[in-house]
């Protein structure tokens, strides 16, 4: 299958390379970066380059007519970008695999509350997937167009959901608090570009929270969860890695932390990428793998419920995850290219 990654300079695009490289099926042939046009991938991140040896990066703009008649297309650009680029690409390539925000969120008018910008192209939303294969496998099978969830929601859904479906969680509601989900991230989540406040010096020996009350992820939360989410993120000193710890209150006062892992065992015990552990997961152990972990306690002192789950942002958070929605849509082991096992140390 011929694939084009449009905008593969960044983090997500460049482990996009990565992962199909090791694809049986994928062959990237053309790969486009608008600040980087005639620079090889190889000498631009040098981890590529024996995967890669020729391949040049491309301008956005000026190849768009250099996706036609491609069979996968992943765009891999800022928030914002896609809306303009999906409705020429739809009818041109066999499928778009979007891993920015444009289409993930169902109601357009929720697109300007959360992201300040004008909807544009709202007609393509009802043909946007939403690709959370744990969640949505059988409206991936077969898709054209499928929007990649963000790293956040994904860890948070993927540990939240099978507690909400079993009963487990109290719904909130008048005498019920809404969720709470504080997640860290490495900075990788913040993309490639240059920022003062990314830099190693103001990172390193630092923790710091961000967005709070009004961060992007909680309107994607809410809507696969269907629940209010009251969502803080923090920015860790590491590379990779995204750790949520997520509460809500027990449903009952008999709800008891075995309930809850045999609720979470029950939905993901024959689910490829996602492990349930006894211990608290580990970012380090998700490290370059497109597994999540997830595990849960019971308070019964004070009657809360506490969901963890870790997960590399870059791969299962982003582009494994995309690459899973791919295996899926066009009807391949969905495992295929994608790696189970973390990086140690």
């Amino acid at each position: 299958m011929k694939v084009g990654v449009v905008g593969a300079s960044g983090y997500a695009g460049t482990e996009l390379l990565r992962l199909c490289a090791s694809h049986p099926e994928l062959e990237v042939v053309l790969a486009t970066a608008g600040g980087h046009e005639g620079q090889s991938v190889g000498a631009h991140t040098p981890a590529l380059a024996g995967a890669y040896p020729r391949l040049v990066y491309s301008a956005t703009a000026a190849d768009l007519d250099g996706l036609d008649g491609l069979d996968v297309v992943f765009l891999a650009l800022p928030h914002g970008r896609s809306q303009t680029l999906v409705p020429e690409l739809m009818d041109r390539v066999g499928l778009v695999v979007d891993l920015a925000a444009d289409f993930r969120l169902h109601d357009p008018g929720l697109y300007p509350v959360w992201y300040g910008e004008v909807r544009r192209a709202p007609e393509l939303l009802s043909r946007a997937v939403y690709g959370l294969p744990e969640l949505h496998r059988d409206a991936i099978r077969g898709s054209r167009f499928i929007a990649v969830p963000g790293c956040y929601p994904t860890a948070a859904t993927i540990v939240l959901a099978p507690l909400l479906e079993a009963g487990l969680i109290a719904r909130p509601g008048p005498s019920v608090p809404p969720l709470v989900v504080d997640a860290a991230s490495g900075v990788s989540g913040a993309g490639r570009g240059a920022s003062e406040h990314l830099q190693f010096g103001s990172v390193q020996e630092d923790f710091v929270a961000y967005g709070l009350l009004d961060h992007r992820h909680t309107a994607e939360m809410e809507q696969s969860l269907g629940v209010p989410v009251l969502f803080t993120p923090h920015l860790a000193p590491m590379t990779r890695g995204i750790l949520v710890t997520a509460y809500g209150r027990a449903a009952t006062a008999a709800v008891t932390t075995l309930d809850a892992l045999d609720a979470l065992r029950a939905r993901y015990d024959d689910e490829p990428f996602v492990t349930v552990v006894e211990e608290p997961p580990s970012t380090k152990a998700t490290r370059g793998s497109n597994s999540v972990h997830v595990s849960t306690r019971v308070d019964p002192r004070t009657g809360w419920l506490v969901a963890l789950a870790a997960l590399d942002n870059l791969v299962k958070g982003a582009a494994g995850q995309a690459v899973q929605c791919v295996n899926i849509a066009l009807g391949w082991p969905e495992g295929l290219g994608l790696p189970q096992a973390g990086l140690f140390p």
